[in-house]
């Protein structure tokens, strides 16, 4: 009997797929979370905690944004870079985890070593977006 589950490492459409899944679903989870923070929390939350919830909702949103096109880059440009972005995006979800969820946690008064995460999950970031950058100059040149 023939196997007719394909490999996920040899299968070129799926291997950008996944990001740009996680990708929509944190999309999604920061404009839910937008429209909760602008109506349930506005009279529970001093407006300093306020805002930290804001910033964390937005970093959410651009990071989300950014794991999609990390995903279509994987369709688009193949097997050859896939490893380099696999790894940019990688580290962006360090991040947001880091970033946006220390945040959260700060914002509902979780425990204050969480405040010291936060710069780790900026530094994640920060990886994951040179990581890119260099990883897609480097095939820019070699292209052209």
């Amino acid at each position: 009997m023939e196997n007719t589950n394909t490999d996920k490492a040899a299968s070129p459409s799926r291997g950008g797929l996944g990001w740009v899944s996680l990708g929509a679903g944190l999309a999604g989870l920061s404009v839910m979370l937008g429209a909760f923070g602008a109506h349930a929390l506005k009279a529970q939350l001093t407006e300093k905690k306020l805002a930290t919830f804001h910033t964390a909702t937005d970093y959410l949103g651009y990071h989300a944004l950014a794991l999609i096109a990390i995903g279509i880059l994987m369709q688009v440009l193949g097997d050859e870079l896939r490893p380099k972005l696999q790894r940019s995006a990688r580290w962006i979800s360090a991040g947001t985890v880091l970033f946006s969820g220390s945040l959260y946690a700060l914002t509902f008064d979780g425990p204050r070593f969480f405040g010291p995460i936060t710069p780790l999950g900026g530094l994640s970031f920060m990886i994951g977006w040179f990581t890119l950058a260099f990883c897609l100059y480097k095939y820019s040149r070699t292209r052209g």
